[in-house]
């Protein structure tokens, strides 16, 4: 079972602020979230733990796009 991480979850495990997250998905830089509902949305905690260690094993950028893409492309291969 996934389990799903909403926003305040994800800022207290990430140390980033809420407008970091989306700026960084907006560079490709952090998994999209999912719908949860009309005005819910949230992360699969697995993709959250897979962008957290690449940043700990200091991954630059470019190593981070291609995690956060391979990780968007499994969602969809499920």
């Amino acid at each position: 079972m996934t389990r799903i991480l909403r926003l305040p979850d994800v800022i207290k495990i990430t140390g980033l602020s809420r407008s970091s997250i989306y700026n960084y998905i907006d560079l490709g830089l952090f998994p999209k979230p999912i719908k949860l509902g009309k005005r819910a949305v949230g992360w699969p905690a697995n993709e959250i733990s897979s962008v957290n260690k690449a940043r700990i094993e200091g991954k630059n950028n470019d190593k981070i796009y291609d995690v956060v893409k391979h990780l968007e492309e499994q969602r969809h291969s499920k």
